[in-house]
């Protein structure tokens, strides 16, 4: 027997989808294949890439927004702008961006009717207002992706018109970790609410900090940031202010390295031996500190505003003699300190000799 609102919950969440995916569900994945002129193998490879579980071969879970969507892929891939061989990478990328941003949508709405609703409120009330609402406020939502997208295209304008040898963007850049000390063992006696909240906190002081500093979030991964930067000077700034914008008696500690050279960006992400060199020594690094690799601290060298010292050589993965380098602010009138010009000469000294990081 049907439970009293289940039949307005229902017919709210067709409406919905109907909403959301321009119209009912009426094509079977083979169908869909068959209308775009795609192979069926092909379109299957190219949903699982945006992120969509398979769906059976008599099941009508597609609409015709899927077939368009097909049309303009292939539109792209015959113009030459997306090659067959990077379809799938692509659709990756796009997948993982949006599902994220549509998890984040979804939860705002939710949050927005609940605050709305009065305890008396009927389920079906709620699933009517929830399709009003998507319906209000989706062409607002696009609109200020559209807004978002263009930004980035703009702050990128001398990449997008500089020549480049191949599908990524091969730079020297600064590639920095930023790390939350304990987050696991906190995390575990924390609620929900209060775990996402922290969370939230974390991702926004950190988006601030590295945007104010001229850098780029790659992306955040719960207890850690990745982030990019041009040059030293914004780095090693997004490293020593992210620790003292998080810091708090009610929050794990931040701790963050970085490393400067040759960078792979493909996709939104980045490759290099520079990112696995940054994580490492983030991992060895002391709650509320910043430690660098070797060009990095090259790139200090003679800046006054910092303070460069070498720290005891360790093995960890991938580097059998890692030479971590630990920066800070340089306090005012220090330079009259006798020692610590003894420890920046010390400091000159083993910059100046070859480079041994123990890598195989």
């Amino acid at each position: 027997m049907e439970e009293p609102g289940e039949g307005a919950v229902a017919d709210a969440r067709e409406a919905l989808e109907r909403l959301l995916l321009h119209g009912p569900r009426r094509y079977t994945r083979l169908q869909v294949a068959e209308l775009s002129g795609m192979a069926p193998e092909r379109t299957q490879r190219l949903w699982r890439a945006l992120g969509f579980p398979d769906a059976a071969d008599d099941d009508p879970a597609f609409t015709d927004a899927d077939v368009q969507a097909l049309g303009v892929l292939s539109t792209l891939i015959d113009s030459g702008f997306v090659g067959p061989e990077n379809e799938a990478s692509i659709a990756r990328a796009m997948g993982q961006s949006l599902s994220r941003l549509a998890d984040w949508q979804t939860d705002m709405l939710a949050d927005a009717l609940s605050r709305a609703a009065g305890p008396d409120d009927r389920p079906g009330a709620s699933a009517e207002e929830a399709v009003e609402a998507a319906r209000a406020l989706l062409p607002r939502l696009r609109e200020v992706q559209d807004y978002v997208w263009r930004r980035h295209l703009a702050a990128n304008a001398d990449r997008l018109l500089a020549a480049t040898a191949g599908p990524g963007d091969r730079r020297e850049l600064a590639v920095g970790f930023a790390d939350l000390v304990g987050y696991t063992s906190r995390s575990r006696g924390m609620g929900g609410r209060e775990l996402g909240a922290m969370i939230e906190d974390f991702e926004s002081i950190a988006a601030e900090v590295i945007a104010r500093h001229h850098g780029r979030v790659v992306k955040t991964v719960g207890d850690g940031v990745l982030f990019t930067a041009a040059g030293a000077v914004d780095a090693v700034e997004i490293g020593l202010e992210l620790p003292e914008a998080w810091a708090s008696e009610d929050r794990p500690p931040l701790r963050v390295g970085a490393a400067y050279g040759p960078v792979l960006t493909r996709l939104g992400d980045v490759y290099s031996p520079v990112v696995n060199l940054a994580s490492r020594l983030t991992s060895i690094a002391r709650p509320g500190t910043v430690l660098v690799d070797r060009d990095l601290a090259q790139q200090l060298r003679g800046i006054p505003g910092y303070r460069v010292r070498p720290l005891r050589r360790l093995s960890v993965r991938g580097y059998d003699h890692l030479q971590p380098w630990l920066v800070r602010r340089r306090p005012a009138g220090e330079d009259d300190n006798p020692f610590e010009g003894m420890l920046d000469e010390l400091a000159d000294d083993v910059l100046d000799k070859p480079e041994d990081d123990g890598r195989p």
